[in-house]
């Protein structure tokens, strides 16, 4: 059995689960609704206050989709219920962000500053000119988006200068070893 596919997933007050036919799914909480359709093969099902995933068989492709389907609807009632946050960490002499109203400006060593505009159900915030953070229900768009920000500077590997994960490790390598006499 999947470790993963078989747990149940806990329901809270105030989020409503729907299942409708050919496995789609609308979950309602207090941040929003999400919505989602998962393969037929999957049974779901709702008791009191708990969800259920089970699969027809054991074969391969089914074990997989057993505990992917229950990832994403656990990431689903997560979602409208707490929310997911991407934290991010500018570094860099002068590399600095900022709020233009709801749009995010970051100043990162090119000629002009780059202007990232949030999706629908993504916000942006920015603390100490150096952290910024990308909230949203939806946990896939939450972590496309910090990519994308983390893309227009990555960091590199010598001075360690660019916008990295909060958190994350980056290999420094040695620079040029001189001349030697």
């Amino acid at each position: 059995m999947s470790r993963i596919g078989i747990k149940p997933i806990t329901v809270p007050s105030g989020v409503t689960v729907t299942v409708g036919k050919d496995n789609d799914v609308t979950v309602k909480g207090p941040k929003g609704e999400l919505s989602s359709s998962f393969s037929p093969r999957m049974a779901i099902a709702q008791d009191d206050g708990t969800i259920t995933v089970s699969r027809p068989n054991d074969q391969r492709e089914n074990k997989a989709l057993h505990g992917l389907t229950r990832t994403l609807l656990n990431n689903m009632v997560v979602g409208v219920t707490d929310g997911f946050t991407k934290n991010l960490e500018i570094h860099g002499v002068g590399y600095r962000a900022q709020m233009n109203g709801k749009n995010l400006v970051l100043n990162v060593g090119f000629s002009h500053p780059v202007t990232m505009v949030p999706p629908d159900g993504i916000t942006f915030a920015v603390e100490a000119n150096t952290r910024v953070s990308v909230s949203g229900i939806d946990k896939q768009v939450v972590g496309e988006q910090a990519a994308k920000i983390r893309i227009v500077r990555p960091p590199e590997p010598y001075k360690g200068k660019g916008i990295r994960y909060a958190g994350e490790y980056v290999r420094r390598k040695a620079g040029k070893a001189g001349k030697a006499k």
